[in-house]
């Protein structure tokens, strides 16, 4: 999928996730996400503030404060920007869901696993239904497990291999974890919460490493 379709899908998404959130009442603003320590608050504010990505004079600020670590950096410039009123957290996101603005480490492959990936931390928790086709998912599980900085999704899961059950992706070497392609790219991004879905002679395995990384949930912007 080139840049033209990526961002086009990223589109898609963002107002998908916006129409979702229209729908949401105070309280499950204020509920927990699939990423570990993100309330559905949180996340939606870390899209919306990618959309324009912030000013590098921020970013760098922020970097300094967290130390350098980048899972700290995103989860405080979320926790800020959740501040606003969720009122206003919705219109950025709808205003500029067509934004191809970039921030400055990140990439548009990195954004279209980052918008699906959040869009299911957003939904499953509410017990909605936030639909990516079967070609999304496995560009965007492609993109996640290509991924080297600010980690690398293969060093993580190194020693296993992923087998859609219902589109033609697979990766990795050794036992095999199968399971539908939403499945297996909201593993790779650390989410427990969807090993139910998933079988194989791997998954023992892939969830104690799931868990001994809780710490460390996927942030691509």
């Amino acid at each position: 999928m080139g840049p033209d379709e990526s961002w086009q899908l990223i589109e898609e998404h963002r107002l998908a996730i916006t129409d979702l959130l229209e729908t949401l009442t105070q309280e499950q603003w204020e509920r927990a996400s699939l990423c570990s320590g993100w309330r559905v608050r949180d996340v939606a504010a870390h899209l919306a503030m990618g959309t324009p990505a912030p000013p590098i004079r921020r970013v760098i600020r922020e970097a300094v404060r967290a130390r350098g670590n980048f899972d700290r950096l995103n989860h405080d410039m979320a926790v800020q920007h959740a501040q606003r009123p969720t009122s206003l957290i919705i219109t950025e996101l709808r205003h500029n869901a067509g934004s191809r603005e970039l921030p400055v480490v990140t990439n548009y492959r990195n954004i279209v696993f980052d918008v699906l990936v959040h869009g299911q931390d957003i939904a499953i928790p509410l017990g909605a239904t936030l639909q990516f086709s079967t070609a999304a998912g496995s560009v965007a599980a492609e993109n996640l497990w290509q991924l080297r900085w600010p980690w690398s999704t293969q060093r993580r899961f190194r020693g296993l291999s992923f087998s859609a059950t219902d589109t033609d992706w697979t990766a990795g070497a050794g036992p095999t974890v199968r399971g539908p392609i939403r499945s297996l790219l909201l593993a790779l991004a650390g989410r427990p919460a969807v090993l139910p879905e998933l079988t194989g002679d791997g998954l023992a395995e892939l969830s104690s490493r799931i868990t001994a990384t809780q710490g460390q949930p996927v942030h691509g912007s």
